[in-house]
């Protein structure tokens, strides 16, 4: 962006789209660290639509805005574009061409003249998601016009419930074709080709759940899954079977008045072998499910979540001047853009499974990214015969969440039938 600013005077009004909190944070940070970067001037656009209207006429040489707020800045100045140059940090957020934040980029697309989409996860669910991704830096020229001409072009339809489509199939050879037609826009890096960083070792923690926990696990995965058995299992009901049956796997299930069951404690106790194993240094646990969080804290008085704002730009520097001892995190809100990488921390904990391999990707890379010095342990709690098994398995063989999901209660579901 400097060159281009101040070299090349091929831009003249640089806007960086971001998710909120690396908006807020990381890129004003990120200049500061650069000897070469620090003339550069960057406006905040976040806040309320007042703060914002500020920023935006703020003499700046970047502006920065979240995510969420593109369609305000869309809506603001209309047919009156005024950036040329467009970042999307994280473009991956704009793999939905349904929603409302990548219809608003692509009507003023036509009056961008550069746009750069960084991520390190395009394709998450597959190449299905490239399309949207590919057609804000080209409008349509390499993959199509439409997200119908992509599937047409490329794929087929395949597990479908009427209408509706649930999954596409790639075609043979589609993925070569994808990748030849887009080369010529997309560099591809990966960090262990380019930057040497420490060893990342993974590690199963299997947790052993007591006879009880066991027996009212059993019990509960069956009255979940058997009313199923003669019945379709859909994406919606697939996910809310799973979550159930990792809410269980976990040690405790929200009832039907959203009330918590609690059934076992044994993932606490492991995480706390594992947090005196760490002998003082700080611990990264991600959590999914807010009964996790509040347990965890009630075990663990010490521990921090990273709140929102300016307090949570603040947790981030308390965690890597090491003032943080246990920090709590969840996948959706920390997997992004986040530095939180130059604490001592080299334990990194799942205390809850998830599907999302992209969630997966980008919150272990929170912490073993550039400018890690330390050898990083990533350990997941795994509850010994339960859905816990299915949900690491599908991350261990890079399936897709939703794909994976659907194929493990189905088989869940078929196992319980033969044992009832």
């Amino acid at each position: 962006m400097d060159l281009l600013l101040n070299d090349y005077f091929d831009a003249s009004k640089v806007l960086v789209i971001a998710p909120l909190r690396v908006a807020d944070d990381t890129w004003a940070r990120e200049v500061e660290k650069w000897d070469h970067l620090k003339h550069l001037k960057i406006s905040k656009v976040l806040g309320s639509a007042t703060t914002r209207r500020k920023a935006l006429k703020a003499e700046a040489d970047i502006y920065v805005i979240n995510r969420e707020n593109v369609e305000w800045l869309v809506s603001e100045y209309g047919s009156e574009w005024p950036f040329d140059t467009v970042v999307i940090d994280e473009l991956s957020s704009f793999k939905n061409h349904q929603s409302k934040r990548f219809r608003a980029l692509r009507r003023v697309r036509p009056m961008m003249k550069r746009v750069i989409g960084l991520t390190g996860t395009p394709a998450p669910n597959g190449l299905i998601d490239l399309w949207p991704q590919i057609y804000l830096l080209d409008q349509g020229e390499r993959l199509g016009k439409t997200i119908t001409s992509y599937r047409d072009r490329y794929f087929v339809p395949g597990e479908r419930d009427g209408y509706v489509v649930y999954k596409w199939k790639q075609k043979q050879e589609s993925e070569q074709r994808i990748y030849e037609a887009i080369s010529d826009i997309a560099v591809s890096m990966k960090a262990e080709d380019w930057l040497d960083l420490p060893e990342r070792i993974d590690h199963t923690v299997h947790v052993k759940l007591n006879d009880k926990a066991k027996e009212q696990y059993k019990k509960l995965e069956k009255e979940l899954l058997l009313p199923f058995q003669d019945a379709d299992v859909v994406a919606s009901t697939a996910a809310v079977l799973s979550n159930k049956l990792l809410q269980m796997a976990s040690g405790a299930v929200y009832d039907e008045e959203r009330g918590v069951k609690l059934i076992h404690d044994a993932k606490l106790d492991a995480l706390e072998d594992i947090i005196e194993a760490a002998n003082g240094k700080p611990v990264m646990v991600f959590y999914n499910f807010k009964h996790s969080l509040s347990r965890i804290q009630e075990r663990f008085p010490k521990a921090r979540i990273l709140r929102k704002g300016k307090d949570g730009n603040e947790d981030i520097r308390t965690w890597n001047n090491d003032e943080i001892p246990i920090l709590l995190l969840h996948p959706k809100s920390a997997g992004h853009g986040l530095n939180l990488q130059e604490s001592s921390c080299q334990t990194v904990v799942w205390y809850d499974q998830i599907w999302s391999l992209e969630e997966d990707q980008q919150a272990n890379a929170r912490v073993h990214r550039q400018g890690q010095k330390h050898r990083i342990f990533i350990m997941r709690l795994v509850a010994e015969g339960t859905m816990d098994e299915e949900a690491v398995a599908a991350l261990d063989r890079k399936a897709s969440g939703q794909d994976a999901l659907m194929v493990a209660v189905k088989a869940r579901i078929e196992k319980l039938k033969k044992g009832a």
